[in-house]
């Protein structure tokens, strides 16, 4: 198989290279990605010189180059996306040109190429917020997005869906939970406080820190996107869950205490505006139609995943000064991977 990974070089994209490239020796993948601020070809350092992984330093926008892409390949996987809630919030604008109007402009290319088989990343934040209590969102949950973000995503999962009815294209959606694991942007809650603590800052709590998400590793969500890839049913959509309901205050202790720091190192902070109370998911279709259910517990993932951060303070450091790229650009201009 040869699949095109859009957004490749971001956090769940690039696990997601490294499990196909080791799970499958004769697949070829193709990663597209414009490397926006939390593009990062050192995520990729492992495969660069891999004779069956290429890298195409572009934008789904770009409709000549996706062309060239996709025509070549039997699977698009769309991971590609804004996806900060709290970037959002402050400029939206990015968020609907990528998340939307880039997932219409790779879906008419799909089908204009001969219908290309085309998964496509979403979130489970497109159902809204739930109050504890409340069954967890299901395949069936009505959409209730309550960001920027989770409008855009809620808008290109429509578009995809109507591409199937309209246009036949063989399409399958999945709708994740919060992925946690290595080479997480260290914007996002878990990497944040695991660096903010290396740097000897304090971790800002929003509210109360009783806002609930329900946490998958990354590597079981990687599990989960090849199993729907190769053996979900066209048309359908899959939520993929952690089964790991934690509080952000939960999430916080969890941090100090892998870290040994004491809860004085905690600031509460003002609440984010429109935060959602909880998010679970309920990943009983997947388990039942594809055999897929968490193999790493949170207890597990979240020790793996401090001392990933812990022992890739190089990794950080660039990040922090800016120098990952740098190393992008090197890689570009000696590997000629740039095309159009």
């Amino acid at each position: 198989m040869k699949l095109l990974v859009t957004g490749g070089a971001g956090f769940i994209g690039s696990n997601f290279i490294h499990y196909i490239l080791k799970s499958y020796p004769e697949d070829k993948v193709v990663n597209l990605d414009a490397l926006t601020y939390a593009g990062n070809l050192e995520n990729l350092k492992d495969v660069e010189n891999n004779p069956n992984y290429q890298f195409v330093h572009g934008d789904i926008m770009d409709s000549l180059l996706v062309e060239e892409l996709i025509r070549d390949v039997d699977v698009v996987v769309h991971f590609a996306a804004e996806s900060h809630v709290d970037r959002s919030i402050l400029d939206s604008d990015s968020f609907v040109r990528t998340n939307v109007n880039g997932t219409l402009n790779l879906l008419e290319i799909a089908k204009n190429s001969g219908n290309k088989r085309f998964h496509h990343i979403s979130t489970d934040e497109v159902f809204g917020s739930l109050n504890i209590g409340d069954p967890a969102f299901n395949e069936n949950t009505h959409y209730d997005p309550r960001s920027p973000y989770s409008a855009s995503k809620a808008s290109s999962d429509h578009l995809v869906r109507s591409y199937f009815h309209t246009h036949n294209l063989p399409v399958t959606i999945s709708n994740c939970s919060n992925n946690y694991g290595p080479f997480q942007f260290p914007e996002k809650l878990i990497p944040f406080f695991i660096t903010s603590l290396m740097e000897g800052r304090k971790l800002p709590v929003y509210g109360t820190g009783e806002n609930i998400r329900d946490w998958l590793h990354v590597k079981d969500h990687c599990r989960a996107i090849d199993k729907i890839i190769r053996e979900g049913k066209i048309g359908d959509t899959y939520c993929i869950g952690g089964g790991a309901e934690k509080t952000n205050l939960e999430i916080t202790h969890k941090i100090l205490e892998l870290m040994e720091f004491d809860d004085t190192n905690i600031e509460y902070v003002p609440d984010r505006k429109g935060h959602d109370k909880r998010y679970a998911v309920d990943f009983s279709k997947i388990k039942s139609e594809l055999a897929w259910e968490p193999s790493v517990s949170f207890e597990d993932g979240i020790k793996e995943t401090v001392e990933w951060y812990k022992n890739n303070i190089q990794w950080l450091t660039n990040i922090k000064t800016g120098e990952y790229r740098n190393y992008g650009d090197h890689h570009l201009n000696n590997k000629h991977t740039k095309i159009g």
